[in-house]
């Protein structure tokens, strides 16, 4: 088979173009706000059929692949023509050799990819992860199939609660800080990294701040979605300590979703998974359904399999 790679961004963004299904992670301006990142594009007889994104960090004189901040999938992206498993396994072994000289390599593949086959006969391994997806065909119907506990949190908070849009994206940062300050985690990101993130969508009308404030103006929670040609995406989201009990953050789900098919009119709701336990429920109390992806990874040496090991076990 004639297919040939291409390292060309302005390939990747005529790809961009015509792959009518490309998660927004994979866009080329989403992926300039938050990274350094290269591509491989793959052509057939100068046509495009198929393109990988990926960013190349280098640290302490290592260079491996990862996933960049605000980023869920990276891996290959085919158009729908050459996902079969004839043209999988030849594209997908000629990306593998035209990846460049890397200690590691570790990316979330999209649902769109099923196969692994030929990663794992090159000595890659695998993970299945999970996201969690509403069809939005009929929202009476999702409604329906939310639990009588979410039910009981949304007509509370609405009761109590006005969802309003566009908060300043700064004012939503420090929200969405304060959710990992509460868990004692580090926030992955900082506010010039979000704001970079956050210009690029809005320029490209792919992003909505939602958040919930009480009579006195109070904000409770705020959501941050943002959505491709195909899909939503409950992105990023953040709430008061205080107030956690109002319902808020239920509201705001609920909200997004109505958002998704009522003004985007798209059918696929992402909540963009999760494989804490107690996350978990909360998605499919909302009556969503598991929806696999790959987590591939590679180690080409040992001293990046051994920092990788004491910087999982430092946490």
């Amino acid at each position: 088979m004639n297919f040939l790679i291409s390292n060309d961004k302005s390939d990747y963004e005529n790809y961009c173009q015509i792959a009518d299904d490309l998660p927004i992670f994979f866009q080329h301006w989403y992926l300039d706000a938050v990274c350094e990142w290269e591509v491989l594009v793959v052509k057939k007889d100068q046509k495009l059929v198929g393109a990988m994104p990926y960013f190349l960090k280098r640290r302490i004189g290592l260079r491996y692949i990862i996933m960049p901040p605000f980023v869920k999938f990276m891996g290959p992206h085919l158009l729908p023509t050459y996902r079969t498993t004839k043209y999988e396994h030849v594209i997908f072994d000629l990306l593998i050799q035209h990846l460049p000289k890397i200690d590691g390599f570790k990316q979330n593949f999209s649902p769109l990819v099923s196969n692994w086959l030929p990663f794992y006969w090159k000595g890659f391994q695998q993970t299945t992860f999970y996201t969690y997806r509403l069809d939005l065909q009929d929202l009476n119907t999702v409604f329906a199939g939310f639990n009588r506990n979410i039910k009981r949190n949304i007509k509370k908070a609405e009761a109590q609660l006005t969802v309003l849009e566009d908060l300043e994206p700064e004012i939503f940062y420090a929200i969405n800080q304060k959710s990992f300050d509460r868990q004692q985690i580090t926030i992955p990101y900082s506010l010039a990294q979000f704001l970079k993130h956050d210009a690029a969508l809005a320029t490209h009308n792919a992003r909505k701040i939602l958040y919930a404030v009480d009579e006195a103006q109070q904000i409770h929670a705020a959501a941050y979605l943002i959505w491709d040609k195909k899909c939503s995406y409950y992105h990023l989201s953040g709430d008061e300590p205080n107030w956690r009990s109002s319902g808020a953050g239920i509201l705001l789900i609920w909200k997004a979703i109505q958002y998704t098919s009522n003004q985007l009119q798209l059918k696929t709701f992402d909540f963009e998974g999760s494989m804490i336990p107690a996350i978990e429920q909360i998605r499919l109390q909302f009556g969503a359904i598991q929806i696999p992806y790959f987590f591939i990874w590679k180690y080409y040496t040992s001293i990046y399999q051994w920092l990788d090991a004491i910087k999982k076990h430092i946490g």
